[in-house]
């Protein structure tokens, strides 16, 4: 398959809670994130999310400080151990945008 991204990635562990936002419903779903960057993110999940749909997040970075942002899924992949998703992050303030950045560079420096 061939790779399409436009930003960098780089691996995070991490969890975020995610709920839905066009829905009244609000079940929060962990998650663990496979790749981060500064447009978006790759993470497993159990539950089945919907392509087009956007969710809020509470993103738990290296720093241990939380970043709030929402998600707009674009890809699914079922596995066997559940389901593989990338998001791609939805007015992600340019500060934040900037922590992952730099996050990236002292990552590629070790």
């Amino acid at each position: 398959m061939e790779d399409r991204r436009k930003d960098k990635r780089t691996s995070l562990e991490s969890t975020i809670i995610i709920k839905r936002i066009d829905s009244e419903e609000m079940t929060e779903v962990p998650i663990e994130i496979s790749d981060v960057s500064k447009s978006g993110i790759g993470f497993s999940c159990s539950e089945a999310l919907e392509i087009g749909a956007v969710y809020e997040s509470n993103l738990t970075i290296w720093t241990k400080e939380v970043l709030h942002a929402f998600l707009m899924i674009v890809r699914i992949e079922m596995k066997e151990e559940g389901f593989l998703y990338g998001a791609s992050f939805v007015g992600m303030p340019e500060l934040d945008q900037k922590r992952i950045e730099v996050y990236q560079t002292i990552h590629e420096k070790e």
